[in-house]
């Protein structure tokens, strides 16, 4: 293992000395502020000369973590080198720095140095290729269907609120405690920082996919560059805040990025550009970018589609004609549709069978969602940039994906399900009376008592 030790003396030499016998190479010893100043472009000497020398070489850095030296200049010119940082703090306060920072781990700077150099093997400080997911179980032991690992949530053009489903499915998917991970993979119109109030000049998932092309993903570093939703489980890879920045994001690097989350969350939820057309055939140069590669790599990466149509008669009319090239793409990949802003005023009395017998004859897709048009809680999550189901929990839009996640994607998670028949059991006990059974009828599909999940074209209205 080779580091940099960006420490002021003399401290910095006795960590070399101490790190030495523990099987850590160090390259160079320069000045805690090094890193800044050369982030910067304000470093000069012999310092600015080995800083620059050293960033080529070491897989990870031992800063001296203050207000003076970990900085936004020092953190993107360690992750422009693919280079981890392990922070040293000399007092307490400066631990909350290093904290918003995202850094995974962070020492006392009088730490010895084989509690240094274990805290760089056990943190995942050092490049490493990802690791090797493990076998999924056996689905059929269970009678269920396993849940896929990488969704892609696709729609036509004409904003049909793809990205607003997949912010709403990543929230859905992790109750219960699942590990889901929300990347902004659209190479034309990016949204999902703006909509959620995080900052778009971070690394997310353009450095995910710089990182994967050299080979150096590693978990510690998607922990890093990814940004927490509320208080969730769900970690948000932002997308590029520039549509010119589309070559970063090629077919080969998002492949690898999204192969690498397989490893860092359970699912992986992946809001992608509407355009398909692959562009080999009008360009010259066959080795160059391709403007949709990050989104055709993502659909044939993921596990399940999740296709989303306005409920209009213009998005359905966009719609039919995109999933014949979506089929075309995605081959055998299972697709479920979601016809999303459900509402009788463009489509007459019965919209759902209108949208229904319309996909049947045309596609010859049987099996459709329904999302009913729920404009006040889509205005409230944007005035105040959360999801819909963190601001109305109880709208109909936030039970339509409810239903939705609990039929195609991902059966409820076994501690959700008994949570009411504990809370039931918790109440009978203080009340010294037996339980009352829940007699709440199912809620289908279309959110009726008592009708199946599964409402063929024949029996619409």
């Amino acid at each position: 293992m080779r580091v940099l030790v960006a420490v002021d003396q003399p401290r910095g030499a006795a960590i070399a000395h101490e790190l030495a016998p523990e099987g850590v190479e160090v390259v160079a010893v320069v000045a805690a502020d090094a890193l800044a100043l050369a982030g910067e472009d304000a470093a000069y000497g012999s310092d600015a000369r080995t800083t620059a020398a050293a960033l080529g070489q070491v897989e990870a850095v031992i800063l001296q973590a203050d207000r003076r030296t970990l900085t936004a200049a020092a953190v993107g010119l360690c992750d422009r080198h693919g280079v981890r940082i392990l922070a040293l703090c000399a007092h307490d306060a400066d631990r909350p720095l290093v904290d918003a920072y995202g850094l995974s781990s962070a020492q006392s700077l009088s730490d010895p140095g084989w509690r240094i150099a274990e805290t760089l093997t056990l943190a995942e400080l050092t490049r490493a290729a990802p690791a090797t997911p493990a076998a999924p179980a056996d689905p059929g032991a269970s009678g269920e269907e396993p849940t896929p690992r990488v969704i892609a949530v696709w729609g036509p053009a004409g904003s049909p609120g793809r990205s607003t489903v997949a912010v709403e499915l990543a929230l859905e998917l992790a109750r219960g405690g699942r590990r889901v991970a929300l990347v902004d993979a659209d190479t034309h119109a990016p949204a999902l920082a703006l909509a959620l109030g995080l900052a778009d000049e971070g690394p997310g998932f353009a450095a995910a996919c710089r990182h994967a092309g050299r080979g150096e993903l590693t978990v510690a570093e998607l922990e890093r560059i990814s940004a927490p939703l509320g208080r969730s489980s769900v970690r948000v890879l932002t997308g590029i805040n520039r549509p010119s920045r589309w070559p970063e994001l090629s077919h080969s690097r998002v492949t690898a990025a999204l192969e690498a989350c397989r490893t860092w969350a359970e699912v992986t939820v992946v809001d992608v550009a509407a355009s398909l057309e692959r562009d080999e055939e009008i360009v010259s140069d066959l080795d160059g970018p391709r403007r949709n590669a990050a989104t055709l790599a993502a659909l044939e990466v993921a596990d399940r589609i999740v296709a989303v149509a306005a409920a209009d008669p213009v998005g359905i009319a966009r719609f039919l004609r995109g999933y014949t090239e979506l089929r075309a793409t995605v081959g055998s990949t299972p697709v479920a549709v979601l016809a999303n802003r459900l509402r009788p005023g463009s489509l007459g009395i019965d919209a759902r069978g209108q949208v229904r017998r319309t996909l049947d004859r045309f596609a010859g897709i049987r099996d459709v969602w329904f999302v009913p048009y729920d404009a006040r809680s889509a205005d409230a999550a944007l005035l105040s940039a959360r999801p819909i189901a963190e601001v109305a929990p109880r709208s109909p839009f936030a039970a339509a994906i409810r239903r939705f996640v609990g039929e195609t994607l991902a059966p409820p998670h076994p501690g959700a399900s008994r949570r009411g028949e504990r809370a039931r059991r918790a109440a009978s006990a203080e009340s010294g009376r037996p339980p009352r059974p829940d007699r709440r009828p199912a809620q289908g599909r279309d959110g009726r008592a008592g009708r199946r999940g599964r409402v063929a074209a024949s029996e619409a209205r």
